[in-house]
């Protein structure tokens, strides 16, 4: 249940509002008894976590802005570690460097995971500590994906304090091309095996 998930993000003008609209009864019991131990993994975040090929995160800037950064790789490239502990290889891009040093002043961050295709979609909230390549090469290796050519400048290790799911609603489903893939191929082995037959008949045709 996202019970810490829900006690940190709502303010009390967000519990007013959703009592001033009729949906407070609902969230009241699912908030019920947040004491701020974090919402524990399991095996369902878990394996979504880790079946994602992108994700987006946030952070926030020392004067109040929110940023969002797209993260993506190979599926699996976000890992879980250890407890509430994902982690990540962060590869080398534009250089502008604006999530590493907004967690460097505060660690909050807050993952949004997609899965299109199915129309699911996970929220986290955590906190964030930034391994750099020269500090602790070791942890960093560790969490490069396997022949992937990327050059990592550092990892992130993320402890998630709160996870929710989001309802399907809305969610415009959308394949990758691995999917397609594996959506196509049964239709294409029966078109191969079509054709197979259909040359097999003529070639039969022809030597009568």
């Amino acid at each position: 249940m996202a019970r810490n998930y829900l006690h940190t993000i709502f303010t009390d003008a967000a519990r007013a509002r959703q009592e001033a609209h009729g949906s407070r009864a609902s969230y009241a019991r699912m908030e019920a008894g947040a004491d701020g131990t974090p919402d524990a993994l399991t095996d369902k975040e878990i394996s979504f976590i880790e079946a994602r090929d992108s994700f987006y995160i946030a952070s926030v800037t020392p004067h109040g802005w929110p940023y969002m950064q797209y993260r993506g790789g190979p599926p699996g490239f976000l890992r879980h570690l250890e407890a509430n502990r994902i982690g990540f290889a962060d590869f080398s891009g534009n250089r502008q460097y604006i999530s590493t040093t907004n967690l460097a002043e505060n660690p909050r961050v807050s993952l949004f995971l997609m899965d299109y295709a199915n129309r699911r979609r996970l929220k986290l909230l955590g906190h964030a500590a930034i391994v750099e390549q020269a500090d602790d090469p070791a942890t960093v290796a560790a969490l490069m994906p396997q022949e992937y050519r990327a050059a990592p400048e550092r990892a992130f290790l993320i402890d998630v304090i709160g996870w929710e799911w989001n309802c399907p609603q809305h969610i415009t489903p959308r394949f990758t091309e691995g999917e397609i893939s594996a959506a196509i191929k049964p239709m294409a082995a029966e078109l191969n095996q079509l054709r197979a037959e259909v040359e097999a008949l003529r070639a039969a045709q022809k030597g009568e």
